[in-house]
């Protein structure tokens, strides 16, 4: 939701955080923006509050000292891309302005292409990172928005060939962050869905030979997918340790971790999956 721009961590509770982060060892610290940002919208009004929320994201990440911020570069609506693209960098450096960002580097994320949303073809992401160059952007990649733009990343070659294209048009070394996702959705469909690693369109073997790809060696590996019903975070961080050549043992004590949330309909009785 939307708020007033005003809401920032108490300090002792991110001193906590910081703290806690480097007992446990955790690197790198990434936060996702707010969904409803919409960087690269052309009403004034909805422009206004995603580069208010945008600059709270900021805020926060530089007080919790994370090391990247993940953003979706927004939705055109009927507006050109070339204008939105000039509104994507023009809400980045007002979001920005003032603010000692130190450590914190923003990422622009690739999207599956879905309705008039950009960022969904490696061009666009240049011409992005092109319109702000002030904040020194990085990219985060997303196998699942990827496959539904048409890039296919599901064979050898194919993944080869789409890295290479990465790396013609931002370099790879610019991509710091992959959101590892299974697909519902299949190659080109343009539409942005989630799915369990192996159920969906990409498969296993496609997401080994990406996670253990020698290009990408190095960049922070995230899940981004559902929670259906409990249990499910734990059985995909384990598929992907797996994947990784990690050995992965279920700590002791440990919960069924996140519960799914069901969403309900207006007369409060649970929403079916899909609805």
């Amino acid at each position: 939701m939307w708020s007033d721009g005003r809401r920032q961590i108490d300090p002792g509770q991110a001193a906590a955080f910081r703290e806690r982060r480097l007992a446990l060892g955790l690197d790198p610290v990434v936060i996702h923006a707010n969904y409803l940002i919409n960087l690269a919208a052309p009403d004034r009004h909805t422009r206004a509050l995603s580069i208010r929320g945008f600059r709270g994201e900021l805020e926060r990440a530089i007080a919790l000292g994370a090391d990247y911020l993940v953003v979706h570069p927004g939705s055109r609506r009927e507006s050109k891309f070339e204008d939105a693209v000039e509104r994507i960098g023009d809400s980045l450096r007002q979001a920005a302005e003032g603010l000692d960002l130190g450590r914190l580097r923003v990422l622009i994320e690739i999207t599956a292409g879905q309705g008039s949303v950009v960022g969904s073809h490696v061009g666009e992401l240049r011409a992005i990172l092109d319109a702000c160059p002030e904040l020194d952007l990085g990219v985060c990649l997303d196998t699942a928005h990827l496959l539904a733009a048409g890039y296919e990343i599901r064979t050898a070659a194919g993944l080869d060939a789409t890295l290479e294209e990465i790396d013609r048009a931002i370099g790879l070394g610019r991509v710091r962050v992959v959101h590892v996702n299974d697909s519902r959705s299949p190659l080109g469909s343009r539409v942005d869905r989630h799915e369990h690693l192996g159920r969906g369109h990409i498969g296993l073997d496609a997401m080994g030979r990406i996670v253990n790809h020698p290009r990408l060696a190095g960049r922070a590996f995230l899940l981004e997918t559902p929670i259906d019903r409990p249990g499910d975070d734990w059985r995909n961080v384990r598929a992907l340790w797996r994947l990784a050549g990690v050995e992965w043992k279920r700590p002791a004590g440990a919960g069924d971790g996140f519960r799914p949330r069901r969403q309900k309909t207006a007369r409060g009785r649970p929403r079916k999956r899909g609805r």
